[in-house]
């Protein structure tokens, strides 16, 4: 996963950049708003560091994890599946395409996971 994913941002990381604490950062985790990963050695939760536009998660995010869930993909398979190279799909994987704009064709993809 870390060759798909490149940079991760650890919980305290992504605290730092939204302007935030810890626990609120773990809300957004618990309420679909971001995913996270625990990597490593040490288990360490981490964030692709893609999911972010600027200082805010990526504009269309959450709806897509919530689609992800429905669709039966744990936090660790939606990440995949965000990160996974897909020649098919505008910007060439699903993560690249909602940075484009382009929620209604990732979405269209991830409800179609689940048949």
């Amino acid at each position: 996963m870390d060759a798909l994913v490149g940079d991760w941002l650890t919980v305290p990381d992504v605290a730092e950049r939204l302007g935030t604490d810890v626990g609120k950062v773990r809300r957004m985790l618990q309420d679909g708003l971001l995913l996270a990963v625990r990597r490593g050695e040490r288990r360490v939760l981490s964030v692709p560091a893609r999911l972010f536009d600027g200082d805010a998660p990526v504009n269309h995010l959450q709806g897509t994890v919530s689609v992800l869930a429905d669709s039966g993909l744990t936090g660790a398979e939606a990440v995949e599946w965000l990160f996974t190279p897909d020649d098919s799909i505008q910007g060439g994987s699903p993560i690249e395409a909602l940075h484009s704009g382009h929620k209604t064709e990732v979405r269209r993809r991830a409800q179609a996971l689940a048949f």
